[in-house]
């Protein structure tokens, strides 16, 4: 029997990027479903977010994910830009988020052509990956996305046509997220039941075998 897991991830998470290669594994290896479900990041969703964080915990977040990466044997780098317009200096986020948005709206296109996974691994990895300056500009994304097996144009053609029902699809997964009892990405749900971060997917798959996992 092929189980799902349903996977909260966004753009913006640089935690979300080192999870992709295990999901992608995860795929090949097994009998089970990965239904990829993009959501904004609690900076775009919760207002006022950084305002409640310790000032010191951003700079251990990057310290964290650079020895994630050496630790998986991943390239790792700011983003270049930032996919949150933000003011560093006041931790403001201006309501107008094109970056973030667009990319999320991408995403869940690109779901909707059953091409989530391979979409946010091409994406992730050219955002985080600290090896593309400008992945906004030119064709990056364009190529990121045929490496997904998808064509750009044709996915922005859906984002400007269906946005809203894109957005309406994303707000369901905010609200799917809540209702299992979680906030946070990458967040994994496997019958009801969250495993938060990508340090909790050895433990996710230690459930999912309980419940009869079967390699492929």
């Amino acid at each position: 029997m092929t189980l799902e897991v349903e996977v909260f991830w966004s753009f913006r998470s640089p935690y979300s990027y080192l999870a992709t290669p295990r999901l992608a594994e995860i795929a090949r290896t097994y009998d089970v479903e990965l239904s990829i479900r993009p959501v904004y990041p609690l900076a775009v969703r919760v207002d006022g977010f950084f305002d409640r964080q310790d000032p010191r915990w951003p700079m251990y977040v990057v310290r964290d994910c650079f020895r994630t990466a050496q630790m998986l044997g991943m390239t790792f780098g700011p983003p270049r830009p930032d996919p949150i317009v933000m003011n560093m200096a006041t931790r403001e986020i201006p309501k107008d988020q094109p970056y973030i948005r667009r990319l999320t709206h991408l995403g869940q296109a690109a779901v909707e052509r059953g091409q989530g996974l391979p979409f946010i691994c091409e994406v992730s990895r050219l955002i985080w990956s600290g090896e593309v300056d400008g992945w906004d500009k030119g064709d990056h994304l364009a190529e990121a996305a045929a490496r997904a097996g998808l064509d750009l144009a044709d996915l922005d053609r859906t984002v400007a046509a269906e946005g809203e029902r894109l957005e309406a699809a994303i707000q369901a997964s905010h609200d799917r997220l809540e209702s299992v009892g979680h906030w946070g990405v990458p967040t994994f749900v496997f019958q009801d039941e969250p495993f938060f971060g990508q340090d909790r997917i050895e433990t996710l798959l230690w459930r999912m075998r309980q419940q009869g996992l079967k390699e492929k």
